[in-house]
């Protein structure tokens, strides 16, 4: 593979459905061009960057690197003319926001991300994980699809809690998941997005009029400079949530299950006490990196890495490399529970480090705390299939056979 392929590698989707072809496209690049211009067809033209150092530059310099106008990788023909950025958005989530405007609608529900507020909810997150896994018992011995059946419906719970709904609404609400759109038709897609706006709406109008102590609430009755928030707003703070707050935990939950099972030692390493589970969590994030890339764009001319980046070009931080950089990460194809110091970027640095990351941590803790205890085996049964994605994913099909203690 020569290191015009490698690049190319960062804007193929079914590159991040294929693991071994995508970390020897990685590791070239870091080695031989970390900073380096991709033009892959059908695409507008990007600086690829690699390592964690320099990811970590470009994120902390959010006064030079922007996210308007293209905060993800997308074809060229859905893109604005003549800027490279994609065309008006009506939702405009925090990923896609600059300072000021990031700083104001990130702090709308900042308070209920903070490390007391996200601490308050392990006693509910603990059961939903002792369910997950009482479900898990009811089917052991027979093959299970671990995605679907478990980690997507565990990570849908949290959120029905976070949002103050009831269990009753998880049918609704599960249909407005990244992970239940990807397997939509186009038209029901757009069938789901028109419901997401009216039940969103809906719940806001709720809340304002009833509200209580729930996320749901905080955004429904948040004021901008004495107002509140419009309804773009509003389904903007609703759609991140449901994006980030489903998938990070859920794809996490499985690839850790995962790596588990085909590292044996390693789950000993975890259920004989030589492990903390917390540095294992740490390190499921790491291999697994739910997000694969975000793009920025140069607002004046900036050296990173030794590169001159101009004023209007477009750079993409890729996370997957970032997260298994030599220099920062000694043996990092190798799976660790023991790894520590474990500097990971999975949920990015500086003003957009994910504002959830504490919830995520605790969401993957309880769930492992609850299952390997009672788990006597885990095999997989069959072939594991992942996305094909350039911006998030990890398995989307993982068969599994389990016995556990009731």
């Amino acid at each position: 593979m020569s290191v015009a392929e490698a690049g190319l590698t960062l804007a193929d989707p079914t590159a991040y459905a294929d693991d071994d072809r995508l970390h020897r496209a990685l590791d070239l690049l870091r080695s031989e061009a970390p900073v380096h211009w991709v033009t892959p067809p059908g695409y507008h033209p990007f600086w690829a960057v690699t390592r964690h150092s320099d990811v970590r530059e470009v994120e902390r310099r959010g006064d030079v690197f922007l996210s308007a106008p293209r905060p993800m990788l997308a074809p060229a023909r859905t893109v604005a003319p003549g800027t490279g950025g994609r065309k008006k958005e009506l939702l405009r989530p925090l990923a896609h926001l600059d300072d000021p405007e990031h700083r104001v609608m990130r702090a709308v529900t900042a308070s209920r991300f903070t490390p007391q507020a996200v601490a308050a909810l392990r006693p509910r997150i603990r059961d939903l994980a002792r369910r997950a896994v009482d479900r898990m018992a009811r089917r052991q011995g027979e093959v299970c699809e671990f995605v679907s059946e478990v980690a997507d419906v565990y990570a849908l719970h949290v959120l029905l809690v976070l949002l103050g709904l009831d269990d009753s609404e998880a049918a609704t609400v599960g249909r407005f998941t990244p992970a239940a759109r990807r397997s939509m038709a186009p038209e029901q897609r757009t069938a789901a997005m028109r419901e997401f706006y009216t039940y969103f709406l809906a719940l806001t109008a709720d809340r304002r009029a009833h509200p209580r102590d729930d996320l749901a609430s905080v955004i429904a009755n948040a004021r901008v400079e004495g107002r509140f928030l419009d309804d773009h707003e509003v389904l903007s703070q609703f759609v991140i949530i449901l994006m980030a707050g489903h998938d990070t935990a859920s794809v996490t939950v499985a690839g850790g299950l995962r790596a588990l099972i085909e590292n044996p030692g390693q789950l000993s390493a975890l259920r004989n006490g030589a492990a903390r589970l917390p540095d294992a969590v740490e390190e499921m994030i790491r291999w697994v990196t739910p997000v694969k890339a975000f793009m920025r764009t140069a607002r004046e001319d900036h050296t990173v890495g030794g590169v001159l980046i101009r004023a209007g070009e477009a750079v993409l931080l890729s996370y997957p490399s970032a997260n298994r950089d030599e220099s920062v990460f000694p043996d990092p194809h190798r799976f660790d529970v023991c790894r520590t110091p474990n500097r990971q970027l999975a949920f990015g640095y500086g003003v957009h480090h994910c504002l959830g990351a504490s919830l995520a941590r605790l969401e993957i803790e309880e769930f492992f705390a609850e299952l390997l205890p009672r788990l006597v085996s885990a095999t997989v049964a069959g072939s594991p299939v992942q996305l094909t994605t350039t911006f998030s994913g990890g398995l989307k099909f993982f068969p599994v056979r389990w016995v556990l203690k009731s």
